[in-house]
C-alpha cells in the first residue's frame, strides 16, 4: 500500500507543477493510508524534477518519521493536524498559487460570484483569522492546522474542501491526494475569476442562493445528477 501511495503522492506533487500552482520548491502534497495511520509527504526543499517515489517521506500521526532518508515538508504538522481532525479526507495539498494566495494575503474570503464557484463550494471559500504571536512562536505549523480546524467548526470538510490561511496561502484536501490536487486547481481558478470579476465590477455581488443551490447540489449530495452513475 505504501509503495502505491508514495507513487500517488509524487504524481500529485508533479501535477501541481504541471498546473502552474507551484514554482521552485514551493508547495506540498500528502496522502494518508488510513489502515496503518501513516502519512506520505513530499520532502522539504527538493526540486520537483529530481524527486522519485523513494524520496517521499513516511510519518505517523504523531509526526514521527517511519521511513525515508530526507526531511519531510515543513508543513507536515499542518497536514497531520488536518488528518487527525477530518477522518474522511485522504489527501492534503498546500500551494502558494498566485491568485488564491493574493486573497489569503488580503485576508478576504473568495465570494461565490458565479456558478463555476458554486459547482465546487456551497458558498465562499473561507479565510482564517490571523495567527497570534504566541501561536506563531510556539508550534507554528501545528497551530496553522488548529487555525484551519477552528475556522471549519460546524462545517463538513468535504463540503468545503479548502481554506485560505490569512497572510499565508490556501490549504486544500479531498478523499484522496488526487482529489486534493483537483481542489487546489479549482481554488486557483475561481480565485482568478473572482479577482477579474471585481476588476470589471467593483460592486459585484454573490449569486442568489437559489442559483448557488441548483449548481452545487446537482453535483453534490444524495440527489446529484452530474456525471454518470
Amino acid at each position: 500500500m505504501l509503495e502505491s501511495l508514495r507513487a500517488d503522492v509524487l504524481e500529485a506533487n508533479l501535477e501541481l507543477v504541471r498546473r502552474g500552482l507551484v514554482i521552485y520548491t514551493f508547495g506540498n502534497a500528502s496522502g494518508i493510508d488510513r489502515a496503518s495511520g501513516l502519512v506520505v509527504i513530499k520532502p522539504s526543499g527538493v526540486p520537483y524534477e529530481k524527486m522519485t517515489p523513494a524520496d517521499m517521506v513516511v510519518a505517523d500521526l504523531d509526526c514521527k518519521m517511519v521511513e525515508g532518508k530526507l526531511r519531510p515538508s515543513t508543513d507536515l504538522d499542518t497536514h497531520v493536524a488536518l488528518y487527525r481532525a477530518f477522518p474522511g479526507i485522504g489527501g492534503v495539498v498546500h500551494t502558494h498559487s498566485r491568485h488564491a494566495t493574493a486573497w489569503a494575503q488580503a485576508r478576504r474570503e473568495i465570494p461565490c460570484f458565479g456558478t463555476t464557484h458554486a459547482d465546487y463550494f456551497h458558498g465562499p471559500v473561507p479565510v482564517t483569522d490571523p495567527l497570534t504571536a504566541e501561536e506563531i512562536d510556539g508550534g507554528y505549523e501545528a497551530n496553522t492546522g488548529v487555525n484551519i480546524i477552528r475556522r471549519l467548526e460546524g462545517i463538513d470538510p468535504l463540503g468545503c474542501p479548502a481554506v485560505l490561511v490569512a497572510g499565508h496561502a490556501p490549504f486544500c484536501w479531498g478523499k484522496s491526494v488526487h482529489d486534493a490536487v483537483h481542489t487546489a486547481v479549482i481554488v486557483e481558478e475561481i480565485a482568478a475569476m473572482a479577482l477579474e470579476t471585481l476588476t470589471i465590477n467593483a460592486e459585484a455581488e454573490s449569486i442568489s442562493q437559489a442559483l448557488r443551490d441548483k449548481h452545487h447540489f446537482r453535483k453534490h449530495g444524495p440527489k446529484a445528477t452530474y456525471g454518470q452513475s
